[in-house]
């Protein structure tokens, strides 16, 4: 029997689960998939765990069940091409015919001496578990750093200072104003938030060292109790230490059916897949959309089409805290409690989906 695996639970391989299961795949295949929790975390939500305002069950979906679908679980340690095995940190080794890599990202700390050691992070469901241990365990009047101030650092700040009004929160941005590639008007309304929820935005910032209690910023420093990196990311190791061309950024290098350049059997989609548009989940799901249009094309021993549709992504959501937050959507933007009610109906819509298979 071949096996299509499937590397990481994220959102590509889901939405690949989504279109297959129950019976859009070949009787003669069977998926397999792995990953190190027994669950899909939804990542967009992981800012809401790591500052208390949701519960680490809130944001977990359940692996579909099918009797040709096996879950394996583990850290994956090695993906060995020229034997088509993937190798696990618990001596498991499974083999492949066809390889869907969704493996996501890591944080990426630019060489910024002390900052991978002396700050806490939110890539991880497990890494958010004890990043809101810290932050809700901070007594009153704490200085809490947030260093990046994209959306993650955006949504991270507002919730953590619904969470907690005795806090701190210094939240570090590079630009000079917040979501600068964005219209003025959705900037000025998330700094207008800020000032009027006393989060204090550092523009214009640049973080030289990290330790335990001090961010240094240009020439300054801050003492801080706690510190958050939200400024940027990588692909994991496994991926980046993959004899494969790449980016820049280390992401592997993809071909106009998003396998590599030199492997037809090994697809590459979300964080870690080389790509001009931004690191999204909506992304990661319309990369796994049009690999699965390629997928059936072979199993139909159908001929590929020379070019697939292009991406276009949608936009994105933001929350401020639980009653407020702004949208992005085809020019347009939605900024209060309307954009808030679209991005709670949106995670409900992805949740009963999911759960639904």
């Amino acid at each position: 029997m071949r096996k299509l695996v499937l590397l990481g639970g994220g959102y590509g391989n889901m939405r690949i689960l989504l279109r297959l299961l129950p019976n859009n795949f070949p009787k003669d295949t069977k998926i397999i998939i792995i990953d190190r929790t027994s669950h899909h975390s939804l990542k967009t939500e992981f800012y809401a765990l790591a500052a208390g305002t949701t519960t680490d069950k809130h944001i977990r979906v359940s692996f579909p069940e099918h009797e040709r679908l096996e879950a394996v679980y583990g850290e994956i340690t090695k993906i060995d091409r020229k034997e088509k095995v993937v190798y696990l940190d618990n001596g498991k080794k499974v083999e492949y015919d066809d390889l869907v890599i969704g493996l996501g990202c890591e944080d990426d700390y630019h060489n910024v001496p002390g900052a991978e050691e002396n700050s806490y992070s939110i890539q991880t469901i497990a890494k958010s578990r004890t990043t809101f241990e810290t932050l809700c365990g901070l007594p009153p009047g704490s200085v809490v750093g947030i260093v990046g101030a994209g959306l993650s650092g955006i949504e991270l700040a507002s919730e953590l200072r619904e969470s907690r009004s005795d806090l701190k929160i210094k939240l570090f941005d590079r630009s000079p104003r917040i979501l600068r590639a964005f219209p003025e008007k959705l900037s000025n309304y998330v700094k207008d938030w800020f000032v009027k929820n006393d989060v204090d935005v550092i523009a214009e910032s640049n973080i030289t060292m990290v330790e335990p209690t001090k961010l240094h910023n240009h020439d300054q420093v801050i003492d801080v109790d706690a510190v958050v990196w939200t400024a940027g990311v990588k692909p994991v190791k496994v991926v980046r230490d993959m004899d494969v061309e790449q980016d820049k950024k280390g992401r592997p290098l993809i071909t106009e059916h998003y396998h590599l350049l030199d492997d037809e059997n090994v697809f590459v989609i979300g964080d870690c897949a080389a790509s001009d548009l931004p690191a999204t989940a909506q992304l990661a799901e319309e990369q796994a959309e049009r690999v699965v249009k390629v997928l059936k094309y072979r199993w139909n021993n159908e001929p590929l089409p020379e070019k697939l549709p292009p991406i276009k992504l949608k936009g994105f959501m933001g929350s401020l805290g639980k009653k407020q937050g702004f949208v992005h959507l085809a020019d347009t933007t939605v900024t209060g409690r309307i954009a808030r009610l679209m991005k709670s109906g949106l995670l409900w819509m992805y949740k009963w989906q999911n759960d639904s298979q």
